[in-house]
């Protein structure tokens, strides 16, 4: 292979890779490929998101789930209402959302979405949001009703309503599928469980302080 034919062959695989990274860069889901890819949750077929349904209707692009505020009454005084898949319209656009609502106290606990960067819409109340760098720095601030807070992708963030009143957002993802993953719950709550010296290093503390966090997690029948 002459040397000219090796130069085009290079700056050919340098291009595409640049391409590569730009698209990665805009979206976290791939593009679609049709008008709609309206999901068939019943399917057996598995795919990168969801098989498409052969007919659809206006309901498959609509949801009534978060107009009204859900029961806060939980262990951590929070409830997240997702519209991941209740819209099965959203399969294949790269988008999806939901809301979250607060008690007075209420805490949606430290957690990442794997896959998806988060904008949060306070509809009403005020929230202490933050989320941590892969340097261990906290960034936090306090919003209110109107304004917007944005999560990074895979970065460990919470919110916390420290007022009286209750409070509620809308969260917006770039991910049909985002994912979450609660902290201490992955720790505390894995099947088969982190092995207690696994923990009890990383955490520098006892095998009890560890059985007495695990047991927090344990179901209540």
């Amino acid at each position: 292979m002459g040397s000219g034919v090796m130069e085009v062959v290079v700056l050919l695989g340098t291009v595409v890779m640049m391409m590569l990274c730009c698209c990665s860069r805009v979206s976290a889901d791939p593009d679609m490929l049709q008008d709609v890819c309206v999901a068939d949750l019943i399917s057996g077929v598995k795919v990168n998101g969801f098989a498409c349904k052969s007919n659809f209707t206006a309901e498959d692009f609509f949801f009534a789930g978060i107009a009204k505020p859900g029961a806060t009454n939980t262990s951590t005084g929070s409830l997240v209402t997702g519209a991941v898949e209740k819209i099965p319209g959203l399969n294949t656009l790269g988008v999806s959302l939901s809301r979250i609502d607060y008690a007075p106290g209420g805490l949606n606990p430290p957690h990442t979405h794997p896959r998806a960067t988060e904008v949060v819409f306070v509809l009403y109340g005020e929230l202490d949001v933050g989320f941590i760098t892969t340097s261990n720095t906290l960034i936090s601030k306090s919003i209110k009703a109107g304004e917007v807070f944005v999560f990074p992708k895979a970065l460990v963030h919470f919110q916390k309503n420290n007022g009286e009143q209750p409070a509620a957002v809308i969260s917006a993802f770039n991910s049909q599928l985002p994912g979450t993953q609660s902290i201490a719950a992955t720790l505390f709550a894995a099947k088969p469980a982190v092995p207690d010296d696994v923990l009890t290093k990383a955490f520098h503390v006892g095998t009890k302080e560890i059985e007495k966090i695990k047991s927090r997690f344990t179901p209540k029948n």
